[in-house]
């Protein structure tokens, strides 16, 4: 992703409704200090602009804990279900190309790529889930290793009943319930 950055008056207005929704939801990261965060934040104007995308597309990030190699927060999309900016895609690109007709607007790998942020992978999406109950009516992508991808299918995940399940799919399938969770690092 090129380096991209907001407004004083856009990354302030950001800022306020990450705060807000810190605060709000402490569970999700405790014993980290918004300090800390807004610190990192202000020294990385492109993570700013990838989570104000993340925002914009109804994603509702948050901080869900720290890289434990890196120390770096880890920002994941918090909406209770599926990102509305982001359904009805396919899983990649190839996927998006081999489609010859009905083709979905976009891939949630290329999607992921352009906002500058990562699909989840199952291990993140299950520690989200431990934070609340998330996808209850939707289902969300993940990163899939290349041997399933290699084959043409896809993973992915949501929680019913009380448990959150992987499954597969087509790569180049796609549903109106169907989008993905992004992570951005700072």
């Amino acid at each position: 992703m090129a380096k991209k950055t907001l407004s004083t008056d856009q990354q302030q207005s950001l800022l306020a409704v990450l705060q807000q929704r810190f605060e709000k939801n402490r569970a999700r990261h405790k014993g980290i200090l918004w300090a800390d965060v807004l610190a990192k934040l202000e020294k990385q104007p492109n993570k700013l602009y990838a989570l104000d995308l993340m925002e914009e597309t109804e994603g509702e990030p948050d901080v869900v804990g720290t890289d434990p190699t890196t120390g770096e927060f880890l920002f994941v999309d918090c909406a209770p279900e599926s990102p509305k900016g982001r359904r009805s895609i396919c899983y990649d690109m190839a996927a998006l190309e081999s489609r010859k007709e009905h083709k979905p607007k976009h891939s949630a790998v290329g999607m992921a790529e352009e906002m500058g942020i990562a699909l989840l992978t199952e291990a993140q999406y299950r520690h989200l889930q431990q934070l609340g109950a998330f996808d209850l009516k939707t289902s969300s992508w993940i990163d899939t290793p290349d041997a399933i991808r290699k084959l043409g299918g896809a993973l992915f995940c949501d929680r019913r009943f009380d448990h959150v399940f992987t499954y597969h799919n087509g790569a180049e399938s796609y549903y109106a319930a169907r989008g993905f969770r992004g992570l951005v690092k700072v």
